[in-house]
């Protein structure tokens, strides 16, 4: 799941300064993205940067987000849609005898990738189950209005990385 083979020298997701700490397990990757509830997804318009959290759901090969159909994320996204995003588990601090040495814990996985809203309405649904399944065992029927108010946006990934301190 490297970057590094696909991405072009200088590359914002290039090699990793501290490789020790890449997560290079595919398996360690999925389960990172599999336990997380909030991605944040980093947008930019007109050289402008815009970060929002989101929750998603991920199918194996793409992540996937539920909005309105407007504001400002979906306004972005079609002006361009470029896109990375951050899933992050198990924040800590850990501590040293000198506070310069204190380091952040956790395991996080980054990636890049392009944004394309879904509006086939059986995909839209199948996403929206694989979303409300992170949070609840029940089964939902969605009623109408709210699937015509609501849009569902894949991101296709381009490369995504892990990294993991602390454990």
């Amino acid at each position: 799941m490297s970057s590094e083979k696909t991405m072009p020298p200088g590359h914002p997701h290039g090699a990793m300064r501290r490789d020790e700490r890449e997560i290079t397990d595919p398996q360690q990757i999925e389960q990172i993205i599999r336990a997380g509830k909030v991605m944040y997804l980093a947008l930019s318009s007109d050289n402008v940067p815009f970060l929002v959290p989101v929750f998603y759901a991920w199918d194996g090969q793409a992540l996937y987000f539920h909005s309105a159909r407007s504001g400002t994320k979906i306004n972005i996204l079609k002006k361009n849609n470029q896109v990375c995003f951050a899933i992050s588990l198990d924040h800590g601090v850990i501590e040293d005898q000198q506070i310069c040495d204190f380091e952040a814990r956790h395991r996080t996985v980054i990636g890049l990738g392009e944004a394309e809203f879904i509006e086939d309405m059986a995909e839209k649904i199948a996403v929206l189950d694989r979303i409300v399944a992170g949070f609840s065992a029940k089964t939902f029927q969605y009623p109408e209005a709210n699937l015509k108010a609501t849009l569902v946006t894949r991101i296709n990934i381009l490369s995504m990385k892990g990294k993991s301190h602390g454990f």
